[in-house]
């Protein structure tokens, strides 16, 4: 597998499109206006203690406070009490108007305010520091137990510099050798005296330590061994980038391109085009066949349907074809709209079993090479595949987009043809409760149309009954909704 990274920077935002086989697998955007927050270490206060929610809330100078649970409060050493396996409550842990350092681990979401947690990760090239643990873990997508092992005491070679603290061994570091994990560890250990200091100084409410820029980002978690290039349109971000690798991954500046093109980097690989696509309910397959994609704030649903796919043998045969190809499909949609929570999909019903087995293994195999954590249940009862994705950021539609004004996320508006039966009602309300001499209705053009053509003799009628003369005024503003009656 191919993979190539692709970086379009403005004044306003960066994107990342990441490329595999030249297909775009995964889009991230940061705003200037509204940057991530996960990573982020702020000095926090409590200003709320929920001891039956076991949690609390959490000051850290958002607009909302922030959520911590009594799970990411709780020190892993702090396990038993007098011989017990009883953790501690949140009460006898916090109390309002302590401060405490914190993490984000989650974006605020819709009406949500953070997610936190005290257990601090500071993560580099090739570890994850863990201030407040003693333990050592190595990434579980390193599977072969001697490069493991190999690693392992690779770290604890460092056991001069490693002190109390924890650490967790990244997938990345399978390239590592002694020199580059020894610089990591001196890296890690300065950062976090800088982040403590720091801490000491300052007020609650405010940031202690900010992860870094997208652009850099890119470099620290999403170099592996598939990559062969990063394409960057900024020579100011490309110099910055090339810098960060000189410093912290030596060898890696080579594969750090700038491009220099009047086209932008985007538009020569096809990256807007599949932008615009990712934003639609329909997504095509190759074979005719097509899913639809619902999102909803508890969850999202993929609905597959065959389309005009119909095979060359039998039914099931096509079925079962359909719903392969779409269970490939499915996996990259999750990950190119970072799709989370719960997720439903609904695969065209198969007869046979070893054809669902079949089409939940390659689905499962296609998710492998998500790096956000999935977990799928197997099929139901009623035939549906129920599977979580775990979600640490909006999605690409909340980033991208916004409710409709019109139909405010229905996602359908009335007809025209309603509208009218209600601007009837409401002129019978409106006569009988006022001393009217003339009424005037507003409305959308669509509505307007009806009433002086397809319901004007209805409108003749009411106009007799009531005994007062209806104007019709087009007002070009109103949505196919909207609509006043006027008492003049």
């Amino acid at each position: 597998m191919s993979k190539e990274i692709l970086i379009n920077v403005t004044p306003q935002e960066t994107r990342v499109a990441i490329l595999e086989n030249g297909v775009l697998m995964e889009l991230y955007i940061e705003r200037s206006r509204n940057k991530g927050l996960v990573g982020n270490i702020y000095k926090g206060r409590v200003c709320r203690v929920l001891p039956g929610m076991e949690a609390a809330f959490v000051e850290v100078g958002m607009d909302r406070a922030a959520f911590l649970h009594v799970s990411d409060v709780v020190s892993p050493a702090v396990t038993k009490d007098n011989g017990n396996d009883q953790k501690p409550s949140i009460a006898q842990l916090l109390r309002e108007g302590e401060d405490i350092l914190v993490q984000v681990i989650k974006d605020p979401m819709g009406t949500k305010g953070a997610r936190l947690t005290s257990h601090i990760t500071i993560p580099s090239r090739y570890l994850v520091f863990m201030p407040d643990s003693n333990n050592v873990g190595i990434s579980a997508r390193i599977e072969v137990e001697e490069e493991r092992d190999r690693l392992r005491e690779m770290l604890m070679q460092h056991e001069d510099l490693l002190g109390d603290s924890g650490y967790i061994i990244r997938t990345a570091a399978e390239s590592a050798d002694l020199i580059s994990m020894r610089q990591d560890i001196v890296y890690l250990k300065k950062l976090w005296e800088s982040i403590s200091e720091t801490a000491k100084e300052i007020k609650a409410g405010k940031i202690v330590h900010e992860d870094l820029p997208l652009s850099l980002r890119v470099l620290r978690d999403m170099i592996d061994d598939d990559l062969e290039k990063i394409r960057v349109d900024s020579r100011e971000t490309w110099r910055r980038m090339m810098d960060f690798a000189d410093e912290f991954m030596p060898g890696t500046s080579a594969m750090i391109e700038h491009y220099p093109g009047e086209r932008p980097v985007f538009d020569l690989y096809g990256v807007e085009d599949e932008i615009q696509k990712s934003l639609e309910r329909k997504v095509h397959l190759k074979s005719g066949g097509y899913l639809i994609i619902d999102q909803t704030e508890a969850m999202t649903t993929i609905d597959v349907n065959t389309g005009a796919f119909v095979g060359h043998r039998n039914l099931e045969e096509t079925i079962f074809k359909t719903n392969l190809e779409a269970a490939q499909a499915i996996a990259r949609q999750l990950r190119l709209r970072n799709l989370g929570g719960i997720i439903i999909l609904d695969f065209i019903d198969m007869v046979e079993e070893d054809h669902r087995r079949q089409v939940l293994r390659a689905l499962e195999k296609a998710l492998e090479k998500d790096h956000t954590r999935t977990h799928v249940c197997e099929v139901s009862s009623l035939g549906l595949v129920e599977m979580t994705r775990k979600r640490t950021r909006e999605s690409l539609e909340h980033v991208l987009c916004e409710v409709c004004p019109t139909c405010e996320g229905r996602g359908s508006v009335k007809t025209s043809e309603t509208v009218c039966y209600e601007i009837f009602r409401e002129i019978l309300r409106e006569a009988r409760q006022f001393d009217a001499k003339q009424l005037l209705v507003l409305a959308a053009q669509d509505v307007i149309d009806i009433l002086v053509d397809e319901e004007s003799s209805s409108l003749a009628e009411l106009e007799d009954f009531i005994g007062i003369p209806i104007k019709l005024q087009v007002e070009a503003l109103y949505t196919q909704e909207q609509y006043d009656v006027v008492i003049m």
